[in-house]
């Protein structure tokens, strides 16, 4: 296995489902950063622990990832949404879970 192999697994090891009480810490902190829908989590969290400048920056620049605003507190605070999380620190990488068709 080669050393980003063995960070994709350690980073999948580690994400996990969090509820927006347990974010808002986190976001207080000014350290949450949103990952669109349609990206991996764990792809976005090895380019941004690797330091791949390109990619971070591609997807920043077309708003694919952003760090969380007061807006998105606020939406997330009145929602309770969940969300699949991964820490690369300083950083909190949070993508929502989208909900299913046809579930409630």
């Amino acid at each position: 296995m080669t050393p980003s192999d063995l960070l994709r697994a350690k980073l999948n090891l580690e994400t996990a489902q969090l509820a927006w009480p347990e974010l808002e810490r986190h976001f207080a902190r000014g350290d949450v950063i949103k990952v669109a829908p349609g990206l991996d989590l764990v792809d976005v969290a090895l380019r941004v622990a690797e330091n791949d400048s390109a990619s971070v920056q591609a997807w920043l620049a077309d708003g694919r990832i952003a760090r969380a605003d007061l807006a998105d507190a606020e939406d997330w605070h009145a929602r309770q949404p969940m969300f699949w999380a991964v820490v690369v620190a300083p950083w909190v990488l949070v993508q929502e879970v989208l909900k299913e068709l046809g579930s409630k």
